[in-house]
């Protein structure tokens, strides 16, 4: 019986990271410099998904739950829209699939394996 495949944890997925206000500004940038109307392109969807999981991470490491939850609410959307984009651009990088999450699950496991995969290719690059 073979293992199924797991994600990174937060820490190695996000170890060599840029720090979260880079991060944040980065996505804000790419929002502001494109046309109206073009759509936001699969690093834009995994750079959000990636800070808005780092935002919950801290978050529900320094306060009560329910202070947290907005943060987390926050990025299981966003991590939700990432794999939706995956999904429907077949542009998944590691070995868990972007839809594999039954209901009630958590798509920021798959977030952080494709922040990895991605942090990666563009270190060797």
């Amino acid at each position: 019986m073979t293992t199924p495949p797991t994600a990174p944890t937060p820490e190695s997925a996000y170890a060599e990271a840029p720090c979260i206000l880079g991060e944040i500004t980065w996505v804000f940038s790419s929002v502001a410099h494109r046309e109206f109307g073009d759509p936001m392109g699969r690093e834009y969807w995994l750079r959000k998904a990636a800070v808005l999981d780092r935002i919950a991470l801290a978050e529900a490491e320094r306060y009560a739950p329910q202070v947290a939850a907005q943060a987390i609410e926050t990025a299981e959307k966003a991590a939700h829209r990432l794999a939706d984009f995956d999904y429907t651009h077949h542009t998944t990088r590691g070995p868990l699939g972007p839809l594999v999450s039954p209901p009630g699950m958590s798509y920021r496991p798959y977030v952080r394996q494709e922040y990895l995969a991605w942090l990666t290719a563009h270190a060797e690059s």
